[in-house]
C-alpha cells in the first residue's frame, strides 16, 4: 500500500468528507489558525437594532456576519433583500433569515457585486467583519452605490508552530495564511488549496509552491478538490 497521504485543513469541515478522504488513504488533520467573535458592543448592537427595522438591500460574505446578526432576530423577518456568498453563507442565511429573502448570490465577491449592480439597488448594508475585502464595496461604489458597512465581528490569529510536514494544506482566508505562515514554512513538496484568488494572491507572498483554486466557495469542496488530487 502506498504512504499514507497527510492534508492539513485550516478550517472544521464535514466528518463525512474526512471518511471518504480516509477510505482512500487520506489524513485530514484540522488545526484553525485564526478565531472569530462577534462584537457585542452596544453601538453594534444598535446599528443591527436599527437595520431591522428598514426595509433595504443587505450583504453578507461570511457565515460569521450572519451569524452575529442573527443572534438579533428574536422570532422577527426584516423586509431584507438579502445578497450573499454561495454554499456555507447562503445555507445559513436560509435558515436564519428564509430562502425567500435571498435576492442575489455569487461565488466570489466580483460576482456578488455583479448580482447587486444588475439589480440597481441604490444602497446596501454590508455586514462584515474587521478584515474585509476591499472588492465588493469598491466595486459598488464605483457603481454609485452607498455602501453602509456594520463591522459585526472581529478576526483573531491563532498561530500555531507545526512539527511535521504535510502533502496538502488547505486555507479559506488571507488571515488563516497569514498567521499560519507566521509561525511556519511549508515543506518544498506541499501542495497549497485556495478557497480563492484573494487567499491564493496571499499564500503567494510567503510560499512558490504549487497552489489549486476551488471551485467554488466551500470547505467541504476544496477537500473534495484535494482528495481528487491526491487519488
Amino acid at each position: 500500500m502506498q504512504n499514507k497521504i497527510e492534508i492539513l485543513c485550516t478550517r472544521p469541515v464535514d466528518e463525512s468528507i474526512k471518511d471518504l478522504c480516509a477510505a482512500n488513504n487520506i489524513s485530514v488533520e484540522v488545526i484553525s489558525f485564526i478565531d472569530t467573535t462577534p462584537i457585542e458592543t452596544v453601538e453594534v448592537q444598535q446599528e443591527i437594532e436599527n437595520a431591522l427595522l428598514l426595509s433595504t438591500a443587505v450583504v453578507f460574505t461570511s457565515m460569521n456576519a450572519v451569524e452575529a446578526v442573527a443572534e438579533f432576530l428574536f422570532d422577527a423577518q426584516p423586509a431584507w433583500r438579502i445578497y450573499c456568498m454561495g454554499n456555507t453563507t447562503q445555507q445559513l442565511v436560509k435558515k436564519y433569515f428564509g430562502e425567500d429573502g435571498i435576492a442575489g448570490t455569487g461565488i466570489d465577491a466580483a460576482a456578488l457585486a455583479d448580482a447587486i449592480i444588475a439589480a440597481d439597488e441604490e444602497e446596501v448594508i454590508f455586514f462584515c467583519g474587521d478584515i474585509r475585502r476591499d472588492e465588493l464595496p469598491q466595486a459598488l461604489e464605483s457603481n454609485n452605490i452607498n455602501v453602509q458597512e456594520i463591522v459585526v465581528y472581529e478576526t483573531i490569529a491563532v498561530p500555531h508552530k507545526i512539527e511535521k510536514d504535510y502533502h496538502g494544506i488547505l486555507f479559506f482566508s488571507p488571515s488563516a495564511v497569514e498567521s499560519f505562515f507566521s509561525a511556519n514554512k511549508a515543506a518544498a513538496q506541499t501542495v497549497f488549496f485556495s478557497i480563492g484568488n484573494t487567499t491564493a494572491a496571499a499564500i503567494k507572498k510567503f510560499s512558490g509552491n504549487k497552489i489549486i483554486i476551488g471551485d467554488e466557495p466551500g470547505k467541504n469542496a476544496l477537500l473534495e478538490k484535494a482528495l481528487e488530487y491526491f487519488t
